[in-house]
């Protein structure tokens, strides 16, 4: 039997910024899915990173949710593997949906440290 790999951290953040988009949107998997022309499935894939996304097809997602190509990726610095499952934690549950929509809309910086502060602190240690 063949060993499957785990997704590549790359993959995986890219369909983890897909799944928040799209539910920043309030868009189902299946709408989303119809919209570019998979099934859902392909779509839950997509997001967890265990099938990658072509060129066009993610360009065909951008334009759905739209977004730029280049939001879904992260920055040229690079990205840890452990980043990816964060993204895809937090974008599991509605409240964490709801406060990765929310956060980049805190003006302040101050005020978005000290937020990041309160939620480091009532979070335990991994």
């Amino acid at each position: 039997m063949a060993r499957t790999a785990a997704p590549d951290h790359i993959d995986a953040y890219v369909g983890a910024r897909i799944g928040l988009r799209r539910s920043a949107l309030g868009l189902s998997q299946a709408a989303l899915a119809q919209r570019i022309g998979v099934s859902f499935q392909q779509v839950q894939k997509y997001e967890t990173g265990l099938n990658r996304i072509s060129a066009s097809r993610l360009h065909r997602v951008a334009v759905v949710l739209g977004a730029s190509v280049e939001a879904f990726f992260p920055p040229v610095e690079g990205v840890a593997a452990g980043e990816a499952d964060a993204l895809r934690a937090l974008g599991a549950t509605i409240d964490g949906r709801t406060v990765a929509n929310a956060f980049p809309r805190i003006a302040d910086r101050g005020l978005r440290q000290a937020v990041a502060r309160v939620v480091a602190a009532l979070a335990p240690e991994p």
